[in-house]
């Protein structure tokens, strides 16, 4: 069996411990979280946890089946299996040594389609969003002017298809 990289949405009621007992379940499976994004949802009450893991095909299907079984999940996606879209935000703080470099800086940035949010006299603060291989290349077309910092956050994906999307039946959400 080969190891394959998995996209995971998974929809779960907001209540207080669920995302520990869901990362729970990919630890006691040996599995390293490589992203993870939650905020809620379209439905008041309801959030959205996409995962990023690697492994077997057989064992991600064993711990969806699992995650099922949770009480307070709703609905488990392995976007592997259809076509779906996902973005990524990353910010990354670049050191800028001299106004040719900052030039140059400002080029590659629009070929990325990434906005400068920050302006200081010795370094330039990116804003990029898209896909993991963009973000993937602007970091390798930044390492030669010196990244200072970089941070991004989980991915976060999508169906294409609307019949994938929606959480059957309507969830009931405790009152706060």
């Amino acid at each position: 069996m080969s190891v394959h990289k998995h996209v995971l949405s998974v929809t779960v009621r907001d209540q207080p411990g669920v995302l520990m007992r869901i990362a729970g379940l990919f630890a006691r499976r040996g599995f390293n979280i490589e992203s993870l994004s939650v905020a809620q949802s379209e439905i008041p009450g309801i959030s959205r946890t996409t995962f990023t893991v690697s492994g077997e095909d057989a064992t991600i299907e064993q711990v969806q089946k699992q995650l099922q079984k949770l009480i307070d999940v709703l609905k488990v996606i392995d976007h592997s299996e259809a076509k779906f879209v996902d973005r990524e935000l990353m910010l990354i703080k670049v050191a800028v040594r001299s106004p040719e470099e900052r030039v140059e800086l400002r080029q590659v940035a629009q070929d990325f389609r990434a906005r400068i949010v920050d302006v200081h006299r010795d370094a330039l603060v990116f804003e990029v969003t898209g896909d993991e291989g963009k973000m993937d290349a602007f970091i390798e077309q930044m390492r030669p002017f010196g990244i200072l910092e970089l941070i991004r956050t989980g991915r976060v994906a999508l169906t294409r298809s609307a019949a994938d999307s929606k959480v059957t039946g309507r969830p009931t959400v405790k009152a706060a």
